[in-house]
């Protein structure tokens, strides 16, 4: 895992890549319904429907919290917060989210040395 830093910034178009590929428990996206990706212009009026909580999920991670504490936290937001109820996927689901952020270095960015945001994880 990177270390910590206070001048990082999370890449929200990686975060929401992986939460909208891997997640989705309200199925937006849903291929029968609306295909595509967040980033398609019919489906912009939603894209940030799920980013309160994969910003909190990976910022819990780069805080040190345990993988399975993460899972747990995105388990609970689907299951009781969204009021969508058990569903044997969604653990599944919440583990392949924390393995994708988890995964993927470039989903930080860091000030530069003339304090511009961009560089790539460290």
């Amino acid at each position: 895992m990177t270390e910590i830093s206070p001048h990082s910034r999370i890449k929200l178009s990686k975060l929401r890549d992986i939460g909208w590929s891997l997640w989705d428990p309200i199925g937006l996206l849903d291929p029968e319904s609306r295909p595509g990706r967040w980033d398609d212009e019919a489906n912009l009026s939603f894209a940030d429907e799920y980013d309160s909580y994969l910003v909190a999920a990976a910022s819990q991670l780069r805080r040190g919290t345990s993988p399975d504490e993460v899972v747990a936290f995105l388990v609970e937001i689907e299951t009781q917060y969204m009021g969508m109820g058990d569903n044997p996927s969604a653990r599944p689901r919440a583990e392949a989210v924390v393995d994708a952020i988890l995964a993927d270095e470039g989903i930080w960015t860091w000030l530069d040395a003339q304090g511009r945001f961009g560089q790539e994880a460290r």
